[in-house]
């Protein structure tokens, strides 16, 4: 697998693990992932989502579940940065930064791509389009309006008409916090595939909605524009909520601080150059290794179907 989960990877940002990976990355874990017959879970953080993870336990399982989680926020890759992580524009990752490679390998590949979100006709107009330019992709779709609950019957079919179709890659398009839950719960039914929980990608697709210019999201504007758009509804997401992240803020650099001190006392040293970045960039990784064991044990379990070493993050309920 050409991208792994390393010390130099994976860290910890506002209380939470996510993956210091390019959209070049995540393509190439896709297609390693596809060539490979392994299933995978690529989840993605932004400020909402760490919010939402904070009081939802199938959002918390979903995450302890990915195998790669990227950053999809501008502001995070700022506040990184700021810790010296050595995070860049570059590490952004979204739907709309690799849609077209996506596209492209799974045309050049012949990939099997399933999208089940958005509303009736939606998913359907957005596929045809995406067939019309990408005929070597073989595209399968489902309304996102079905009775979500693990037991319903109208979930049971939803999951039988994907593993009918046999995806190598899973677009799982409720929005957020619902994308999170059903992927946690219905994972290990899907047979195959590599599963994106990817929001309302497919309304841009349909042209139901406009996309942010690209230079916007370089600039991380794109939340102006966004709100431009839909006021109402994002509002309290991006006025409200943030002030929810001001004291995992704090951690991030109390910790950061308290790591500078112990090893200013350790050389002996009263004041040191350089800077702070580098003490919180080592302070803010995820364990010893850097490397959450969570995460540790689910990928042993992907190798190894026989372990049963992480039922915490199986059953929920």
């Amino acid at each position: 697998m050409s991208l792994a989960i390393t010390e130099r990877s994976r860290v910890r940002l506002l209380g939470q693990a996510m993956d210091i990976v390019t959209p070049q990355d995540v393509m190439r874990f896709t297609a390693d992932c596809i060539r490979g017959a392994r299933k995978a879970i690529v989840a993605n953080h932004n400020a909402h989502s760490l919010v939402l993870v904070r009081r939802d336990p199938a959002m918390r399982a979903l995450y302890s579940m990915a195998d790669v989680i990227e950053i999809d926020s501008m502001p995070l890759i700022a506040w990184g940065s700021i810790l010296g992580l050595g995070l860049a524009a570059r590490h952004r990752c979204t739907y709309l930064d690799w849609r077209e490679d996506f596209w492209r390998l799974a045309h050049t590949e012949g990939w099997r791509v399933f999208y089940l979100g958005g509303s009736p006709g939606v998913a359907a107009k957005a596929a045809a389009e995406l067939r019309r330019r990408w005929p070597g992709a073989t595209i399968g779709v489902h309304k996102g309006y079905f009775d979500q609950r693990p037991s319903s019957v109208e979930n049971d079919e939803v999951v039988e008409t994907i593993n009918a179709f046999a995806p190598d890659v899973l677009f799982v398009g409720l929005g957020m916090p619902v994308q999170e839950r059903w992927v946690a719960h219905n994972y290990e039914r899907l047979d195959r595939g590599v599963v994106f929980p990817i929001g309302g990608a497919f309304d841009y697709e349909a042209g139901v909605q406009v996309a942010a210019p690209r230079w916007a999201s370089r600039a991380g504007a794109e939340w102006l524009f966004r709100f431009a758009t839909q006021p109402r509804r994002l509002f309290r997401r991006y006025f409200i909520e943030p002030w929810s992240l001001v004291l995992p803020a704090a951690a991030d650099l109390r910790r950061a601080w308290t790591y500078r001190r112990a090893d200013q006392t350790r050389q002996g040293v009263s004041r040191t150059d350089g800077r702070l970045g580098l003490a919180l960039a080592a302070s803010v990784r995820l364990g010893p290794a850097g490397v959450d064991e969570r995460h540790q044990r689910h990928q042993r379990q992907q190798r190894d179907p026989e372990r049963n070493d992480s039922n915490e993050v199986r059953a929920i309920k």
